[in-house]
This record gives structure tokens, sequence and C-alpha cells, in this order.
């Protein structure tokens, strides 16, 4: 019995499926399975039932579970305290992020871990909070930046940088408002991202505090088509404050005034709990040193 058999046959066991741990553990998919399959021979044990249409732990695999964890937990420690802190990594690196994060301190993490780890092999995957954290509770992602806490239990998080957002307007609705409240939000509609995004829970928390109710919502799921709804119409919506500063230098958009304040977005690096691997380390370093969500980004 090897460490790295131990390995093949915690993540077949983890991953949603074997491809998946076997890209993990940097393997075919036949070279994964014969690792468990040497596993298995000198346990004496079937460690998985390969009956079904996806294989299924055994009896004998689910007790073997929680003790390979805990002998590759120990492993990894091992590695990070006893290793060199600057030692290159190489491999599949797979990197979930939100739009906001794309669209925004992307370009300088990727150029970090390009020149920090030339040897990984970086792909990068946008999609919503949600839908991140389904993948890596899978294990079809490394890590993800991901507003708020961890929402799965088999998911920690590491606060990493806070976003601040702004109410805006084009020019011309601007000047007919004098600060937001909530007269403002009965004469003009509130662009916003669909309910359950973090920015709609700091919307949800002022119109709370303001004691407003907008008449008429518009929802888009794409912020750089809530700031060509917001320069195009008469609506009012929340932007971050590099993306606002920027707009408002070019007479796009102009920032309102408001005296209930605005909270931040909270953002960490989430990861699974039981993955310790120097990888989650390294990018861990580098997306709290890289990260900042007041650039304005590319894009304008």
């Amino acid at each position: 019995m090897t460490l790295k058999q131990l390995e093949a046959f915690y993540w077949a066991a983890t991953c949603s499926s074997f491809a998946l741990a076997a890209e993990r553990v940097h393997l075919s998919v036949s070279s994964l399975s014969k690792r468990i399959a040497e596993l298995e021979a000198s346990l004496g044990q079937t460690l998985f039932d390969r009956a079904g249409h996806r294989a299924a732990l055994t009896e004998a695999g689910a007790r073997l579970l929680p003790l390979a964890g805990a002998l590759l937990q120990q492993a990894d420690q091992l590695q990070q305290q006893m290793g060199s802190p600057t030692a290159s990594l190489r491999g599949p690196c797979r990197l979930g992020v939100g739009e906001l994060t794309a669209m925004t301190w992307l370009p300088r993490l990727v150029a970090a871990i390009a020149s920090a780890h030339p040897d990984l092999e970086l792909s990068v995957h946008v999609d919503v909070g949600a839908a991140l954290a389904e993948r890596l509770d899978k294990g079809a992602l490394d890590v993800a930046v991901i507003a708020g806490p961890a929402s799965r239990t088999a998911l920690t998080a590491v606060p990493i940088a806070q976003a601040a957002f702004t109410w805006c307007a084009r020019p011309e609705v601007a000047a007919s408002v004098r600060s937001m409240n909530a007269a403002t939000l009965q004469a003009h509609p509130l662009v916003a991202l669909p309910p359950g995004s973090g920015v709609t829970q700091l919307i949800d928390d002022w119109l709370r505090q303001a004691g407003a109710q907008p008449v008429r919502r518009l929802h888009c799921n794409h912020w750089g088509a809530i700031a060509g709804l917001l320069a195009h119409s008469g609506g009012i919506g929340l932007l971050p404050q590099g993306w606002a500063r920027a707009l408002q230098r070019r007479d796009v958009l102009r920032q309102l005034k408001s005296p209930v304040p605005l909270g931040e977005l909270g953002y960490g690096l989430h990861h699974r709990r039981d993955d310790l691997r120097p990888l989650v380390g390294a990018l861990r370093a580098l997306a709290a040193r890289e990260a900042d969500f007041t650039v304005a980004g590319s894009v304008f």
C-alpha cells in the first residue's frame, strides 16, 4: 500500500467521477483505476462496487475513506512544513471566479500565478457563486473566489478582499435626483442582479434601512449589461466603485449620494476542507495579494 494508491482512492471516492479524480491527481482514468486495483489487492478488500452506472463505495471502502483522508492530510502537512516555500508547482490548476472578479483583478492574478508557478496548467471557469461552490464540492475546481462565507459544509473560505459599491444613474437622471431615498425608487426602476447574489443582499439591506421599496425592478445577470442599461435608461442601480468612477470621468454615468450607507461585500478564496495540497495554499496567498475590486477593468 502506498500514498499514491491512497490518494487515487480518496479522490475517486470524493469527486463526482473518476475522470475528475484522475485530473485532480494528474493521471489518466486507466492509471487511476490501476492504482485503486493495486490498493484493493494489497488490502484484500473490494473498495468500489462497479456494477452500477457509477462506482459506489463498498462497506470496506467507506471504512477506509476517513482513514485515507487523515493519512493524506498528514502527508500534505509534512510536505508543507518540510518542503521549500518557494518551490514551483506543476500540473492542472482549475480556478473559479465570479464575473466581478473576472472583470477587475483576474488578469493580475493570472499573471502572478504564471510568474510564480510557470509549470501550472491554469484554466479559469467564470460562473455565479452557487455554481462555483457546487463545482468545488464535486472536485471540478481546485479553488474559487466567491462572495460571502462558505455555503456548503464540505467547503471552507479564507477572506481576501472587500468590494465597495455605489448608486449610479445616467447624467440626466442624476441631475433630477438629490439623494437616494424611497421617493427616488418610486420614480425610477431599480436595475440589479437577480435575487440570490451577494449584491442583492446589499441592496435589500439598504432598502430595509431606508424604508424604501422600488416600484419596478429590472434584473440582469451580467455586470457589463447592467452598466449599459444604466447608461441608456432611466434606471438606478449599483456598480463597483472603480467602474463608477471610470464611467463618471467619461460622463457616461454619475454617482448618487445616499444618506443611508451601503455595506461592503466580502470575498473569500473557497476550497474543500479536505484539500491541504500546497497548490491551495499558494493560490490563497496569491489571491490575497492581488485581490483589488477598485480597479475599473479593461471593459471600461
